[in-house]
């Protein structure tokens, strides 16, 4: 019942917030001037940027929103949402284009909620990858199921990713990496404009968090989407196919349905799921997939929102979906601090990047950025840390990550005679050169005191 409470009172305090915005359907160039509106109204916190165009020539557009646009600042993660995927999937579109212009009102109200989110996450929004499907299915009007699915060539971008699954059995048979897997030399000339975009975007910025908005259910649906086990005869579900990291993609789905206005109930167009979560495969197996590929090619734990029952709901019903989803959304963006993060430098001090962060019990590794900074999302608990790199010394830290708390781990100078610093908000920590190093020291989110 607390829960329940506190769920109505956010979405009353938003509902209020954002009681002047009006919400209806945007055609592309409607949705190209609300972005350039709300970079124009938030210069200062705010940037447009394209990341590639459709087959049909229509600029795949991004907000970015933080507090210094542009600039990737160490030790601030990187976010992004993304909707639109299927063309006729079209609520996740107008409710990023509701955020972008609730970040910025909120912003300039100074609401310290949405001023500390933005001074603690680079923000990044995508409301359409596939505009041209979009068009089609706009054409077609509300209640067409299946037109404007695909992008122009009629290809599915989620069933157009490259497909990494098998590289991991090579690498567990012959003691391989575990993550950021290779892709095939000619990997450009086997998918679509728009998913050969939205890769390129991925290896551009060190996403550490991400959603992909859909359409056709209502739950929140996590990695691996590609089933690892053929479904039982006579059951109607396949098995589930979880990652290394499942229970922290469960406790991410949940974090979103809990704080819908009704995802956590369970019941879902005809469909039931315990806590409106679910693991890709055992709902709906497929290969291709944009979710697997972010696992498995880069830092980034992205799961998927499946946000209402019609694809393409009548422009009445979107004030009452945007009640239930915005409140979800920021807290789902928050979930980006949970975890351990830290600066890997070198004895000079300068950042050290592709450095592998291992943990011991989840065989999947994350990478140092451009700047030295890793990000590791990882639930509440003691773990192991182990870093290396080519031409250091790897080190060891046993470290504790505290609910609602982001513990920062930074080694520095691992090769040698020199020493490791663990740098707190407030202090510096100098330990010697060590083989285990007990190291941990934990910093609040911002905001928090």
């Amino acid at each position: 019942e607390l829960l329940g409470l506190y769920v109505l009172w956010g979405l009353l305090w938003l509902w209020q917030a954002v009681g002047a915005l009006r919400l209806r359907h945007h055609g592309y160039e409607d949705m190209v001037r609300t972005l350039f509106k709300v970079q124009r109204e938030c210069p200062f916190i705010t940037r447009v940027y394209s990341i590639g165009r459709s087959v049909q020539n229509r600029h795949l557009y991004v907000l970015e929103i933080s507090d210094n646009p542009g600039i990737h600042e160490p030790l601030e993660p990187e976010v992004k949402y993304v909707a639109n995927m299927h063309g006729n999937e079209v609520l996740g579109r107008e409710l990023l284009l509701a955020l972008a212009q609730l970040l910025c009102e909120q912003h300039k109200l100074r609401d310290p909620r949405i001023t500390s989110l933005l001074q603690g996450v680079r923000i990044h929004l995508l409301p359409s990858m596939n505009p041209d499907g979009y068009q089609l299915a706009a054409e077609q009007g509300y209640g067409k199921y299946l037109g404007g699915r695909g992008n122009a060539r009629g290809v599915d971008l989620n069933r157009n990713f490259p497909d990494l699954h098998l590289i991991p059995l090579q690498a567990d048979s012959r003691g391989g990496r575990n993550h950021h897997l290779p892709l095939a030399d000619n990997w450009t000339e086997q998918v679509e404009p728009e998913t050969l975009a939205v890769i390129n975007w991925m290896k551009s910025y060190n996403f550490v968090l991400s959603a992909n908005l859909h359409g056709g259910a209502v739950l929140a649906n996590y990695p691996f989407d590609k089933a690892s086990e053929p479904r039982a005869r006579g059951s109607r579900r396949h098995p589930p196919s979880p990652t290394p990291d499942d229970k922290l993609f469960r406790q991410l789905a949940k974090v979103y349905s809990y704080a819908h206005g009704w995802m956590h109930q369970g019941s879902t167009c005809g469909e039931y799921f315990p806590d409106g979560i679910t693991n890709g495969a055992q709902w709906y197996p497929i290969s291709r997939g944009m979710q697997d590929f972010n696992y498995l090619h880069t830092n980034c734990l992205e799961i998927t929102l499946e946000l209402s029952c019609a694809k393409f709901p009548p422009a009445r019903e979107l004030p009452r979906e945007w009640a239930a989803n915005q409140e979800a959304l920021l807290t789902y963006l928050e979930q980006v601090h949970r975890g351990i993060k830290g600066m890997i430098l070198d004895e000079n001090g300068n950042g050290i990047d592709e450095a592998v962060i291992s943990v011991d019990g989840i065989n999947h590794d994350m990478t140092s950025g451009l700047s030295g900074d890793y990000f590791r999302l990882l639930l509440p608990g003691q773990y192991t840390v182990t870093v290396s790199a080519k031409g250091y010394k790897s080190k060891t830290a046993n470290v504790i990550v505290y609910p609602q708390e982001v513990t920062r781990v930074s080694p520095q100078g691992w090769g040698g005679r020199a020493e490791l610093y663990t740098v707190c908000p407030h202090s510096q920590v100098r330990v010697r050169d060590t083989v285990t190093l007990p190291l941990h020291c934990v910093s609040t989110l911002p905001g928090q005191g």
